[in-house]
């Protein structure tokens, strides 16, 4: 019986690591499409508009700004996702903090999705070229 336990215990495991492997590399590929969406769009902007505005990053409840280093376009009304003038794509939450009030913060860059705010609450969430023809169409 222990023999079986083993193998079927096994099984599971090299399962469980074949779907993990799997769910990498589909979200490998959809990121790199959406650089592929961003890199146009960022050489686009840089042509013909609109111009790449301050960032900012809101605290995980919302109540508070902080000043970033980083400017681009806004990818969501919250502005809570961005991408930077160079094309690098960004969630812009924080932990609320007095150093950040007073010194900013620096967001690290992350892997773009396809679809922003996927799994999220119905109506939150946009396809990226969505949010980026939204951003093209503000053009002056």
């Amino acid at each position: 019986m222990s023999d079986e336990a083993a193998r079927w215990r096994e099984g599971r495991r090299e399962a469980a690591q074949a779907h993990a492997d799997a769910l990498r590399r589909k979200q490998q590929a959809e990121s790199s499409q959406a650089r592929a969406l961003i890199d146009e769009f960022v050489a686009e902007a840089r042509r013909l508009g609109p111009d790449p505005e301050p960032l900012r990053a809101r605290t995980y409840d919302g109540r508070a700004r902080y000043r970033t280093p980083l400017t681009g376009w806004y990818l969501r009304f919250d502005e809570t996702l961005a991408i930077d003038a160079d094309g690098l794509f960004y969630v812009l939450r924080t932990p609320p903090s007095l150093v950040g009030r007073v010194r900013g913060v620096a967001p690290e860059p992350s892997d773009p999705p396809l679809v922003l705010g996927a799994g999220g609450k119905d109506g939150e969430s946009i396809d990226l070229r969505d949010a980026l023809d939204r951003i093209r169409a503000r053009r002056a």
